[in-house]
């Protein structure tokens, strides 16, 4: 069977569910005895095992099998996570991380078999009651994904399967009477499977899958793992605790296609066989089948179902139901829009060009702008995401920096329900992670000069995201040290980025911006966490690739903030189009503040630079004509039409031959023959056909 077509659905769901696992084990370090996070994590290893063994990835299967074993002992109540075993489980996600990026790049997981941390998890399920208990321990039968039968099955004397033939451990047995003591059924029920029946154990998953909806399966005959890797005839037997009625029972299951028939009666858990002396399970850590018993199973892993106890595990938000899209083909999409928005533009300039006001076309036009307009906000919104894909991962990083930093931190989040372009988002993991470990190792001081300060032991970093008009701001910061914008002058003129004598002349602010020079780092000695001369510039580079800007706020042995302004997104923005010698150029609306009228007479000169007084402001001024080589076609004497911009706090005025007017207008990228150019960040299509370029305020700056 061909699973190559499944692969971009197994990746995701295998991310998804790695997050969720590592959400949830963290909460589980903080509170051991959360059922919900021991039920929600089961879960997830449950569905994993069952997606990689579908997708015949062995090595992935059997790491997550054990996995999924240790919580298996976990909600049977036979150990209890104690705070070493996390740093094991962490350890474990870690390598089926590297099994997933493995299949990521190439197809293919790899070779590694872990077994130090299979040995590992044994050794945490051997501690929980010695070799041979846990050797014997139920697995839990969870997601529909992973229905499946034992070796032994229960037979019946013409060799098929026979609930009443089933034996239970003690723990089932107790479930099954406390199940009965509240007033729920319990059924047996076998399954009969056509003999002309191919995939055995996909009908198997679908009887599962819908007896799940209605209820719990207690155990199977042959278990769950069995079932799914085809090792039974042609029947299989099962407990369900349910509310529903025999016939329901028997309906689903005779609804499920290639199923012969079924038998179903009331089960008495009291007069049921016991488990026979030898161990059903493999031996611990060995990559085998689940034990044959099993204990209540979760809820079917592909439906958004609640925890045991109806209670959503802590701190995840309700999932909303999602379609997954391919981004081309919304790139695509986006694309059409963009062929829209030119047409309008060519209506407004026909209608503009004839002299003749035809209310006709005005009609048309407006007809037109009403419907582009509402298509980019349909299309915008299936592209946004919420940056929380992004932020997920750091509670984890901070952990780990905690242990490897020997400091205390902790991380305050807010905002990750803040949306965004899901091409910005895909790209600002790093430059946010790579803050994030700035804070950690830079920032936030050792605890003897954090008592020295009095200030409380935990250092805290914190990550706030909002929208602020067109933008998303997302803050960075910590209360540690600050920043010493004499050190890092010092190093500056050590390093040669800057003379003694134009040191001399930097402001504080300044000195702290020469953090973001290549290569530039204030680290005594090179350290994995940062420091590695991949300094602040790549964050710089990157969030300004992204049509961005990053500037930091510091207090010196208060703490710094980080401030990363982005667009909300990429592809079509409000512009002011402009006149510079012959040419049309854009400048993106978010980056001015206003237009003013200045007369030659305003200008002044400081330092041989040009520059005017703006309401008590000096703002340096910027000829684009001399920035992009082309005549000026004002004459000297002239009053100037001036473009103020912004960057972050700083103010320029950008000196303009023309003013056209505000326009929405789509980017087009120029891509790689503009690399060079960094005064461009694309061109767009004017409504006469003409290109004009887009200018990068950033990069102007």
């Amino acid at each position: 069977m061909d699973v190559s077509q499944y692969l971009s659905v197994f990746l995701d769901e295998a991310k998804e569910h790695l997050q969720s696992l590592n959400d949830n084990i963290m909460i589980l370090e903080q509170d051991p005895e959360n059922e919900d996070c021991i039920n929600e994590i089961f879960r997830s290893a449950h569905s994993m095992k069952g997606m990689a063994g579908t997708m015949g990835y062995t090595r992935m299967q059997n790491l997550t099998h054990d996995m999924e074993d240790v919580f298996s002992d976990v909600r049977g109540g036979k150990i209890k996570i104690k705070s070493a075993d996390i740093d094991v489980l962490l350890q474990c996600l870690d390598a089926i991380q590297g099994y997933v990026d493995n299949i990521t790049e190439n197809q293919d997981e790899g070779t590694d078999e872990h077994k130090d941390i299979i040995k590992a998890l044994a050794d945490i399920r051997n501690g929980g009651g010695g070799g041979e208990a846990a050797s014997a321990a139920p697995a839990e039968s969870a997601p529909a994904a992973e229905a499946t039968p034992a070796d032994g099955p229960a037979e019946g004397a013409d060799g098929s399967s026979d609930y009443r033939a089933i034996r239970l451990d003690p723990s089932v047995k107790s479930t099954l009477e406390e199940a009965k003591s509240q007033g729920k059924k319990i059924y047996g029920v076998t399954v009969h499977i056509q003999e002309s029946c191919i995939l055995k154990a996909a009908r198997g998953f679908l009887v599962f899958k819908g007896l799940e909806e209605i209820g719990e399966i207690a155990v199977s005959e042959p278990n769950t793992q069995d079932i799914e890797d085809e090792k039974f005839d042609f029947s299989f037997s099962l407990i369900l605790i349910t509310d529903e009625s025999k016939e329901k029972v028997e309906e689903i299951v005779k609804s499920v296609s290639e199923v012969e028939g079924c038998e179903c009666g009331e089960y008495d858990p009291s007069g049921a066989k016991a488990p026979e002396e030898k161990a059903e399970a493999a031996p611990q850590g060995a990559p085998a089948a689940a034990p044959a018993a099993t204990t209540p199973a979760a809820p079917a892993a592909n439906k958004p179902a609640p925890a045991a106890g109806g209670k959503k595990p802590v701190g995840k938000p309700v999932v909303n139901r999602t379609v997954r899209v391919d981004i081309e083909k919304l790139d695509v999409l986006m694309n059409l829009v963009s062929e829209l928005i030119i047409a309008k533009n060519s209506l407004i300039s026909a209608a503009n060009t004839s002299g003749v006001s035809n209310s006709n076309v005005n009609e048309q036009i407006e007809y037109l702008e009403s419907v582009t307009t509402n298509l980019h906000e349909s299309v915008m919104k299936v592209r946004m995401v919420p940056i929380e894909s992004v932020l997920q991962k750091f509670p984890r990083m901070i952990r780990d920096l905690n242990k490897t930093l020997g400091k205390k931190m902790e991380l305050t989040m807010t905002g990750e329900d803040t949306e965004m372009d899901r091409t910005v988002v895909d790209e600002i993991g790093d430059p946010l992670m790579h803050l994030i470990r700035n804070s950690a190792d830079h920032g936030i001081e050792s605890a003897d000069l954090r008592a020295q300060r009095g200030k409380p032991e935990v250092g805290q970093i914190f990550l706030h995201a909002f929208q602020d008009g067109n933008s998303v701001v997302i803050e960075v910061g910590d209360d540690g040290n600050g920043i010493d914008a004499e050190a890092v002058k010092n190093k500056a003129i050590e390093k040669g980025v800057v003379s003694p004598d134009q040191a001399a002349l930097l402001t504080e602010k300044q000195c702290v911006e020469l953090l973001f020079h290549p290569g530039f780092s204030t680290a005594k000695q090179v350290s994995e966490i940062s420091g590695r001369g991949v300094g602040l510039d790549v964050v710089k580079s990157k969030v300004e690739s992204l049509s961005g800007e990053v500037t930091v706020k510091t207090k010196l042995g208060e703490g710094s903030t980080w401030v990363i302004r982005l667009p909300l997104t990429l592809a079509i923005i409000q512009a002011l189009m402009v006149i510079i010698g012959e040419e049309k150029y854009a400048i993106p609306l978010d980056s001015i503040q206003s237009i003013e009228d200045v007369s030659p007479s305003d200008i002044k000169f400081v330092e041989n630079k040009e520059v005017i007084n703006l309401r008590g402001s000096v703002l340096p001024l910027i000829r684009l004509n001399e920035v992009l080589d082309t005549e000026s076609t004002k004459n000297p004497d002239e009053d100037m039409v001036v473009v103020i911009a912004r960057k972050g706090d700083q103010l320029a005025g950008l000196v303009i031959d023309e003013l056209m007017g505000q326009q929405e207008i789509v980017i087009k990228p120029l891509g790689k023959y503009t690399n060079k150019c960094k005064l461009i960040s694309g061109a767009t299509i004017l409504g006469d056909g003409e290109i004009a370029l887009i200018l990068d305020t950033n990069s102007i700056f």
